[in-house]
């Protein structure tokens, strides 16, 4: 029952929304206009998608 206990905290949870937001601002800079949108929107993307999948396997766990 413990690791049902760990699946349910809150704070899992807060931290996957931070990682949503934080791609879907990757997401929104890909269409911006000012020198190296590209590659600042893919770094941005990258790192969000390594979190996300950071805070899920914690959730996992």
């Amino acid at each position: 029952m413990q690791s049902m206990e760990n699946a349910n905290k809150e704070g899992h949870y807060k931290f996957l929304i931070l990682t949503i937001a934080v791609g879907l601002l990757g997401c929104y800079l890909r269409f911006a206009e000012f020198p190296h949108a590209t590659l600042v929107s893919n770094i941005i993307l990258l790192f969000g998608s390594i979190i996300a999948l950071r805070a899920v396997f914690k959730i996992l766990d």
